[in-house]
């Protein structure tokens, strides 16, 4: 292959995964609009990111598989095909369950982007350069989801939300035709092996129905509703077969053996609380920006920029730190500490917070990220056979997209129940013998009148202003506490690394990992 042509190739599979990865977050500042505009919740909106996340984690043990039956091109070509279609599918959408499928099945396309991806830059970079297609393809891992905000914050103020996912049309045909002409199959065909099909139907129904459970519990007043009982039952009985059968099974979808690792087990629950952070903390922040502190969908996302541009520098520093040798444990724990301190000063934000401060905050949680996206999958692998290395990362990979969806399904839950908890404690201060209450009710009437409503309107009003008060105040606080969960999350699990720190020496790495995804 000439020069040119390699280039290409690499420009073309690069820029599809960064469009996959942008997916990810790209619709987060847009889910009020699609809300109002679809007369739909917040909750149920909600399932338009996590039936993304899922379908990732479903197929992403799959890939392998996938790539040796129909061989790399096919797969390829055909996943960027089915992502592009459910793209416009999910423009077209005038009801949000309709989105929601369209959206899972653009999930399932979009799982091969990023494993293929990665595989195709790897075999077009010489050996000794290795490092260099790591910090390209690291670069674009981690910039995708971070920028998805405020590209989605752009389309959606200057034209309206379903062109965030028409954007992605004459991308993907355009892909598409480039990797017709260019890409080939690998030099080492994959090994042809059993699918795992009994597998692959436990865990998708585990996941779908505990991810239902999570969703939908305190919408239903959890087990009040029989269908909520039967899915938690569905749930727990398909997830406890699914290990069972991973365990005994010749080719298993999910190789679970790879967890008798001591170092990856730890490294797979250090991942599965960083994918609970990475994906809550962009799916909060512009919903708190924009219903609360009256942030456009493009200011939303501007918060997020600086922290991305600082983090390709970060992420720089990170891989330079590994090659000198200094202890991936150290590093993944700065990036637990500093993740930490951004949740930590999220909860100081009040109605009266600035960009400014916002923005701040997020470097904090971008550096965070930085410290854990190489090392971690460095650390999940460290312990582990040649052979067993690209299951190890394939699972550890799978618990962030895990963590990201059961989070956003969690934190949905907790801030629901936080707000209903705080305005019941804000209105037992609102009587007739505070007078804080009267003294601001009376000011509120006065001015109602001033404006010509007779006494009795001016008063309504006065008290309908309250409550919008108690209201915004009642949900700021459930989003403090939602902080404040993350953040603990991560302050419990890094005791975790001393179990890892002695059994490692660390040094310098020539192989550069190639996972799953």
């Amino acid at each position: 292959m000439s020069p040119l042509r390699r280039q290409l190739l690499i420009l073309t599979v690069l820029l599809a995964a960064v469009m996959e990865l942008i997916d990810i977050s790209i619709v987060n500042v847009a889910l009020s609009h699609m809300s109002g505009n679809l007369g739909a919740t917040l909750e149920d909106t909600s399932w338009v990111i996590t039936a993304y996340a899922i379908a990732n984690v479903i197929i992403i043990p799959m890939t392998g598989f996938l790539t040796a039956q129909l061989g790399r091109r096919n797969y390829y070509i055909g996943s960027i095909i089915l992502f592009t279609f459910c793209s416009f599918m999910c423009g077209q959408a005038e009801n949000i369950w309709v989105l929601v499928l369209f959206r899972f099945l653009q999930g399932i396309g979009g799982g091969a982007l990023i494993s293929v991806s990665q595989a195709v830059i790897f075999e077009n970079f010489p050996k000794e350069k290795h490092g260099t297609a790591a910090a390209l393809f690291g670069i674009g891992v981690f910039i995708g989801p971070t920028i998805g905000p405020t590209l989605g914050g752009y389309i959606t103020e200057n034209f309206s939300w379903p062109w965030i996912f028409y954007i992605n049309v004459p991308i993907g045909i355009a892909a598409a035709i480039s990797c017709y002409f260019l890409l080939t199959e690998p030099a080492e065909k994959p090994m042809l092996r059993k699918i795992d099909w009994t597998g692959i139907g436990l865990l998708a129904i585990g996941v779908g129905t505990l991810q239902t459970v999570l969703e939908r519990g305190e919408t239903e007043d959890w087990f009040a509703a029989p269908y909520i009982i039967c899915f938690t039952v569905i749930s727990v009985l398909s997830l406890v077969a699914f290990v069972i059968w991973e365990l005994r099974v010749e080719f298993p979808v999910v190789n679970l053996r790879v967890l008798k690792s001591r170092t990856l087990s730890i490294a797979a629950v250090l991942t599965f609380i960083t994918g609970i952070g990475m994906f809550t903390s962009v799916y909060i922040t512009p919903v708190l920006a924009q219903r609360l502190l009256g942030f456009t969908p493009t200011q939303s996302g501007e918060l997020l920029l600086p922290g991305a541009i600082i983090a390709i520098f970060v992420l720089i520093l990170c891989g330079r730190l590994m090659q000198r040798g200094v202890p991936t444990v150290v590093l993944v724990g700065t990036g637990l500490l500093s993740f930490a301190y951004f949740n930590w000063r999220m909860t100081g934000i009040t109605l009266d917070t600035s960009a400014t401060e916002i923005t701040v905050c997020l470097i904090f949680r971008a550096i965070g990220m930085a410290f854990l996206t190489v090392p971690l999958t460095a650390l999940a692998v460290s312990s582990l056979e040649p052979a067993h290395i690209p299951q190890g990362a394939a699972l550890n990979n799978m618990m962030r997209q895990l963590g990201g969806s059961f989070g956003i399904s969690i934190i949905n839950t907790y801030s629901f129940r936080m707000t209903a908890q705080h305005r019941s404690d804000l209105l037992t201060h609102i009587t007739p013998t505070n007078p804080a209450f009267i003294s601001r009710l009376d000011s509120y009437t006065k001015y109602f009148q001033q404006k010509g409503s007779g006494y009795l309107d001016a008063r309504q009003r006065a008290m309908s202003l309250i409550d919008l008060a108690v209201i915004k105040q009642s949900t700021l606080m459930s989003y403090i506490d939602s902080f404040s969960l993350i953040g603990s999350m991560f302050i419990v699990v890094l005791p975790l690394l001393i179990f890892v720190f002695k059994k490692r020496s660390d040094k310098p790495r020539e192989q550069v990992i190639i996972s799953d995804h």
